[in-house]
């Protein structure tokens, strides 16, 4: 695609602005702050890098109207714009890995809004998903407007210290995590639990390196960096490669077992009460806030399992509805952020009035 100066430009550059400070802040020593701006950075870039497209393609269709108006719903006076999670729906074309790697960091960057992560430990947690959604933003955006905007022209790999402490590339050190990044680690072991194989070992989900040093007699004139393709590796080299790895893996062995670490009404509303004591949230609440939210299907539906899987789970044996640690966490984040009180949620549920979860999250 062919872009001239104008908005859609001047919205492109915005997103590869942003993506480049994300990177900064991420490789700059020190940052402790360095996962939490890394994915609201990245989010902005994406969410401007889609804008782009769509202004390019399909004009200003892509900001929200009034119901029944042709007139634009605004925010302090601006024109409100899709969020990226609509943006995704809408597109529509974007690889299952690639999405689910972009809803990964939609709702984790929900949870660490209220939160300051000051460990290591999660920016390690999560490295994969991070290098990944920085390769998918590149290739997304040369797919979107060609090779002349890629990054990688921008862009050297970052020094590395050798010695990191082994206990900090495990999450099962967890009981010396914070609360708060013991939130985060859970939540982020439960989305990675509800994906499907293929979509978890795909690259575009999550990067996995194996970094070793390269000792062989070689060329005065190689990189001292080579990324290798898989798709690009003959029969003996992937060999060679899976024997590496069978020498360093940890190896994960899933048991199937039903309704592990699941939640029942009651002790949804028992955990967000013991969060936020004092608060009136009831059964009540928690009845209009799933419908509200479309978590899961009305009682009398065609099709019990139509859930949102993240939040909500059917169990067939019992013919009723559980629910996932992130849910809990995802109504304290929501109340605690003042965006909603009881109040409001008894109200807009007598109104009949059904919320976007996307905008929440």
């Amino acid at each position: 695609m062919i872009i001239r100066k104008g908005r859609t430009k001047t919205i492109l550059e915005a997103a590869l602005d942003a993506a480049l400070l994300a990177v900064e802040v991420y490789n700059k020593p020190r940052t402790t702050f360095r996962s939490e701006a890394y994915i609201v950075l990245m989010i902005i870039a994406w969410t401007r890098l889609f804008h782009a497209y769509f202004n390019a393609t399909i004009g200003d269709r892509y900001y929200y109207r009034k119901k029944g108006s042709r007139r634009f719903e605004r925010i302090d006076g601006e024109k409100k714009a899709w969020e990226l999670a609509t943006c995704i729906k809408e597109y529509g074309e974007l690889p299952e890995p690639v999405k689910k790697n972009l809803e990964f960091f939609i709702g984790l960057r929900n949870r660490i809004a209220h939160r300051h992560i000051d460990r290591k430990e999660v920016d390690i947690l999560i490295f994969g998903e991070c290098q990944s959604l920085l390769f998918n933003f590149e290739n997304t955006i040369v797919s979107f407007f060609g090779e002349e905007y890629a990054l990688h022209e921008s862009l050297a790999y970052s020094l590395q210290f050798s010695h990191l402490r082994k206990k900090q590339q495990h999450s099962a050190s967890k009981s010396a995590l914070s609360k708060d990044v013991q939130h985060i680690a859970k939540y982020v072991e439960t989305y990675r639990s509800s994906l499907a194989d293929d979509i978890f070992s795909s690259q575009e989900y999550s990067i996995k390196l194996l970094q070793i040093p390269k000792i062989s007699n070689t060329n005065r004139s190689d990189f001292a960096i080579e990324f290798v393709r898989w798709d690009d590796l003959g029969t003996e080299d992937r060999e060679a490669y899976d024997q590496i790895v069978a020498i360093i893996k940890d190896k994960r062995i899933l048991v199937e077992a039903a309704n592990v670490d699941k939640l029942k009404p009651s002790l949804v509303v028992a955990k967000v009460l013991e969060t936020i004591p004092g608060t009136r949230f009831s059964m009540h609440t928690h009845t209009s806030m799933h419908r509200l939210f479309g978590i899961r299907p009305p009682s009398a539906a065609d099709d019990p399992f139509d859930t949102n899987p993240v939040y909500c789970l059917y169990d067939e044996p019992h013919n009723d509805y559980l629910y996932t640690h992130a849910w809990v966490e995802f109504i304290i984040v929501l109340l605690q952020s003042g965006r909603v009180t009881v109040e409001s949620i008894h109200e807009a549920y007598r109104r009949n009035e059904v919320w976007n979860i996307g905008e929440y999250e």
